[in-house]
């Protein structure tokens, strides 16, 4: 499969079909990194994501059986590690009337993955706070003007502090900090429940977590800091504004090891 192509519950996908999509923009998804054994870590969250959330934009119950049978049909001819997109919107969704649209289809789509670890970030700190917060919805309008901001700046990506002053998350990341104890914190604010920050709860042992209100000046005092999300895994936040970070730090290097040990799981 060529990057860009898509399947609509599991066939080629037209752009009448996606129209609907493009001019209402409502819809939630879950991206997936499928690994070269085609296993996804995580994938049993990712499918609770999509039901919970499901249920949160369009009322209506998601099977994931068929959404897994979609995935497995997406990903035919697929080689090498690639992420994969899963969007669940209805196409007779409309502007006027967006209550009458409560049969949700699911929309396949797949693209390339870089390496792990990526190369650190550095992060421009822009106000915003994204709508919904707990559901990952297709509504990335803020979002990428954000992201676009920072880039024009000269930052890789924008992080987000929300009205409070506290910071919350990134541009398509949850973000989080090692104190000076070696503690990860993660953001006590309204952020989307990210499936590699549960993973690096659940999994990274010896790593104390923690959760508790970061500022923006706090966040710049940090010993350290990341990026986490399904392609990423964890990034190093090399700068927060004008402030330079440290990009390696034993605990990053545990999370990064932990990461990649956590086994995938099979559609």
């Amino acid at each position: 499969m060529l990057d860009g192509m898509a399947t609509l519950d599991g066939n080629p996908v037209s752009a009448d079909d996606l129209l609907p999509l493009a001019l209402t923009n409502s819809g939630h998804f879950t991206s997936m990194r499928v690994d070269g054994d085609g296993s996804i870590r995580g994938l049993t969250l990712h499918m609770e994501r999509l039901v919970r959330d499901c249920k949160t934009v369009w009322g209506a119950d998601l099977d994931t059986a068929l959404v897994r049978d979609c995935v497995r049909r997406g990903l035919e001819g697929q080689s090498g590690p690639c992420v994969v997109r899963v969007t669940i919107y209805d196409p007779k969704v409309e502007m006027g009337h967006p209550a009458d649209a409560d049969e949700p289809h699911i929309l396949v789509s797949v693209r390339s993955a870089g390496a792990l670890p990526p190369e650190p970030l550095r992060a421009m700190s822009v106000p915003y706070e994204r709508d919904l917060p707990k559901v990952k919805h297709v509504g990335l309008f803020g979002a990428l003007h954000a992201r676009a901001a920072a880039q024009r700046a000269g930052f890789g990506d924008a992080l987000f502090v929300g009205r409070d002053g506290l910071v919350s998350e990134g541009g398509t990341w949850n973000v989080a900090f090692i104190d000076g104890n070696g503690t990860v914190v993660w953001p006590q604010a309204p952020v989307l429940p990210g499936v590699t920050m549960a993973l690096l709860q659940k999994h990274a042992s010896g790593v104390e977590h923690r959760t508790a209100p970061v500022t923006l000046d706090q966040a710049k005092r940090m010993a350290a800091a990341f990026a986490t999300n399904t392609s990423i895994g964890v990034r190093a936040l090399s700068a927060i504004d004008d402030k330079e970070l440290p990009t390696e730090h034993p605990v990053l290097s545990a999370l990064r090891e932990t990461y990649l040990s956590i086994p995938g799981e099979s559609l």
